[in-house]
């Protein structure tokens, strides 16, 4: 009895909080943030992105504002814990407190497309 009480002062009852602010964790091989999300607005369709290839709502693409091109990122939606994969082929987004931008089909598959921004994790994947 006195070791489960010790045990109990000693070992933490659950991790510590994190704000809801966007923050950055990294290990040997994985990024872990969190942060807000949005989608390329139509206007985008056709055109080119940062890496070259044409940007196309239907394709899981996204952009980030420093993670290599190519990058494939595991994208939760913290509200329902959707998920989707995406490689990153462009730049952004340009507006402060925003880490994403989701092609409108991948921001789909978590979201209602209404919403129009969430809160996520992106999870760098090797």
């Amino acid at each position: 009895m006195l070791i489960m009480s010790l045990a109990a002062l000693w070992w933490p009852s659950k991790p510590p909080e994190k704000s809801p602010e966007a923050q950055t964790k990294t290990s040997t091989s994985t990024l872990l943030e969190y942060g807000y999300a949005t989608y390329y607005a139509s206007y985008f369709e056709g055109r080119p992105t940062s890496s070259g290839q044409l940007y196309y709502h239907h394709l899981p693409t996204a952009a980030h504002p420093s993670l290599h091109l190519g990058t494939k990122v595991k994208v939760t939606n913290l509200n329902n814990n959707q998920s989707v994969v995406v490689t990153i082929n462009d730049r952004g987004p340009f507006v402060q407190g925003r880490i994403i931008d989701l092609s409108k089909s991948s921001f789909g598959a978590i979201s209602d497309l209404r919403r129009g921004v969430i809160f996520v994790s992106v999870e760098e994947i090797d």
